[in-house]
C-alpha cells in the first residue's frame, strides 16, 4: 500500500516537480502533441481527466465550507492546470520552482477569497 506524504496538497505538488527537475512527462507530451494526432488526443484525455478530478476536490472543499462556494469549480480546475503547467514550463527551464510555488500560493489565495486569514504553506 502506498503511503501518502505528509505534506499539505500545495507542498506535494511543489516537492514532486522539485523532484523531478526538468523531466515533465505531461510538458514533454504537450510539446510533442502538435505532430501527431494520436498523441494530441491522449494529452487532450488527460488534461480533461486531470481537470475532472480537480473540479471534484474543489466540490468537495465547496461543500466542506473550506473555500468560496461561489466559485465555478471546472473554470477554477483550468486555472491550476494552466498554473501548475506554466509553473513546470519555468522550471523546466531555469530550474527553479519559485514561478510554480506563486502560482499555486496566488490559487490558493483566490480559493479562500478576499479578506480570508494568510496561508501558512
Amino acid at each position: 500500500m502506498r503511503m501518502r506524504p505528509s505534506l499539505p496538497p500545495r507542498g506535494c505538488v511543489v516537492t514532486r516537480y522539485r523532484a523531478q527537475g526538468a523531466h515533465c512527462p505531461l510538458g514533454s507530451l504537450l510539446a510533442q502533441a502538435g505532430g501527431t494526432p494520436g498523441a494530441y488526443e491522449v494529452v487532450r484525455t488527460l488534461l480533461a481527466q486531470w481537470r475532472t478530478h480537480v473540479a471534484a476536490g474543489i466540490e468537495v472543499m465547496q461543500a466542506a465550507g473550506q473555500i468560496r462556494a461561489e466559485l465555478d469549480a471546472s473554470r477554477t480546475a483550468s486555472a491550476f492546470i494552466a498554473g501548475i503547467q506554466g509553473g513546470v514550463q519555468v522550471l523546466r527551464s531555469t530550474g527553479s520552482v519559485e514561478d510554480l510555488e506563486a502560482v499555486l500560493d496566488t490559487l490558493i489565495d483566490y480559493l479562500r477569497g478576499p479578506g480570508s486569514p494568510g496561508v501558512t504553506y
